[in-house]
């Protein structure tokens, strides 16, 4: 769906500062030990859209609930995208995020599939630099934390029709997240759904919207049962190619200079952690496949020795080092074995250049607070 006022950006952000900002003893007692998606900031962004009207009354207001209709479209058909973006604080106290552009470009994506307006490029990255800009205190100084921003959108008319909703609403919540490995990095096992799929074709699997991940917590819930972190979900056609994690992309790694990633296929989200990857591991001279992977390949692969390491990567973790894949009759690699020394390298260079300990050569960082 494309947007009807495309020309008349970009907006102008309204501020009204929260008259009950959290006090600084109260706000560092939060930073000191965040955990994840379970406090957040200050402020919220808005931006409305009609479809008259387009994209307009941009603000910065405080945080807190939203007042919505039961009959609001989101409620009934779903309609609804989101996105996962970070801010990260560097030593000498400057805020950057990482590749928002990509974020904004996948959030456009999204809103095509789900039939809601696109946000512009730089009216997304503006929204996200607002809300920073005034919650920069949010923002953790601890090595590995850094401030999750949620950009989301929702079909917020009040109409059951089925059909595409004539009025959204656009939001940007930050919380402040903790180094996701707090005892160091360590390597999952994951469980193999082999009931369900996450993605067919011509369905959602490409965009990241939200009734992806709610048919992913079933298997996660079964997964956990089976003491694995994360699920892994085969293709929804043939039921023997890797697919993707609940939310997360899988990298294989044979020998020292090969990767191979599970190609983009419409089922599979685009990671910019994913895009990130295959970039720094040709940059080291690494041969980098996208093609379909299947369980025998995997099973056979590290049978043999040619697979020498699998690791998943997203936005919160980075990337995860994976030591085995369970199933109900069969097990892939030793639960026990360590992370691999090409998974630690990628995951240390991307989080150094995202951090500010290493030169940024690609251009990939966006100051947010100047």
């Amino acid at each position: 769906m494309t947007d009807a006022s495309a020309t008349t950006f970009p907006l102008s952000f309204a501020l009204t500062p929260s008259q009950a900002a959290r006090a600084d003893a109260e706000r560092e007692a939060v930073l000191a030990d965040p955990g994840f998606g379970k406090h957040f900031t200050d402020h919220m962004v808005t931006i409305d859209w009609t479809v008259e009207a387009g994209w307009h009354d941009a603000r910065v207001v405080p945080y807190g609930p939203l007042q919505i209709d039961p009959a609001s479209a989101v409620l009934h058909y779903a309609q609804e995208i989101f996105e996962g973006l970070k801010a990260y604080r560097h030593a000498d106290g400057s805020i950057w995020t990482f590749r928002p552009e990509k974020n904004a470009e996948r959030l456009q994506r999204s809103a095509r599939r789900l039939a809601l307006p696109e946000l512009s490029v730089a009216d997304f990255i503006e929204s996200v630099t607002q809300l920073v800009r005034i919650d920069s205190s949010w923002v953790p100084t601890a090595a590995e934390a850094s401030l999750y921003l949620r950009p989301f959108m929702i079909a917020n008319e009040n109409f059951l029709g089925v059909r595409a909703a004539q009025t959204v609403a656009f939001h940007v919540i930050a919380s402040p997240a903790g180094a996701y490995f707090s005892n160091g990095v360590a390597p999952v096992k994951i469980w193999l759904s082999s009931e369900y799929s996450r993605a067919g074709r011509g369905g959602t699997g490409a965009a990241k919207c939200g009734g992806n991940y709610a048919a992913s917590l079933l298997p996660q819930m079964e997964a956990a049962e089976n003491g694995c972190a994360q699920v892994l979900f085969l293709d929804g056609e043939t039921g023997t190619h890797v697919d993707e994690l609940g939310g997360m992309n899988v990298f294989f790694v044979y020998g020292t200079d090969r990767l191979v990633t599970p190609r983009l296929t419409g089922t599979i989200l685009e990671g910019v952690t994913r895009d990130s990857i295959i970039q720094l591991a040709q940059d080291r001279g690494m041969t980098v496949d996208e093609r379909d992977v299947s369980i025998a390949e995997w099973r056979d692969g590290v049978a043999s020795g040619a697979i020498t390491e699998v690791f998943a990567c997203g936005t919160a973790a980075v990337i995860t080092p994976i030591s085995q894949l369970k199933a109900a009759d069969f097990e892939i690699g030793d639960a026990d074995s360590p992370a691999g020394t090409i998974t630690m390298a990628l995951r240390e260079e991307l989080t150094d250049i995202q951090h500010g300990r290493r030169p940024d050569r690609h251009g990939w960082l966006t100051r947010l607070d100047a």
